[in-house]
């Protein structure tokens, strides 16, 4: 295991020790909800790699990562009627980072959702959650 993996929730939910909403995954990145969305349908995309952050993230995993990202935004636009969508990475404690394990908010904007970033995280409503990711499973 990589350092700093050993104690990485996302390493976790990668080894199936934590539970995760999984709604895309391929050889090289998982996808799941995320418990703190920012707008409904927000998700995570990472690589199955630990890689602390952007700086760390071996260049391929990079490009799956981005390619995962794409395939949920479309479905975030033609499954929940998202009217556009942010791409966000936080790199270092100063960008927000808050999990040191490389990460892709895929976060779907509506025309009157009130987001405004950086967005104060809270748990959301789980039922939700759990149902909007059986509409963007792939």
């Amino acid at each position: 295991m990589p350092a700093g993996s050993e104690n990485c929730l996302f390493c976790k939910i990668v080894a199936g020790e934590l539970p995760a909403t999984i709604i895309d995954e391929d050889a090289r990145t998982l996808a799941f909800m995320d418990i703190n969305p920012a707008t409904r349908g927000h998700a995570l995309v990472i690589p199955r790699t630990h890689a602390t952050d952007l700086h760390e993230l071996d260049p391929e995993d990079l490009q799956a990562c981005a390619v995962a990202a794409q395939r949920l935004a479309g479905r975030m636009s033609t499954r929940l009627g998202a009217d556009g969508i942010n791409l966000i990475n936080s790199c270092g404690a100063a960008a927000w980072q808050t999990v040191f394990h490389f990460h892709m908010h895929v976060v779907p904007r509506y025309v009157d959702d009130p987001l405004e970033l950086p967005w104060v995280p809270a748990p959301g409503d789980m039922d939700e959650i759990a149902a909007t990711g059986v509409l963007l499973r792939g």
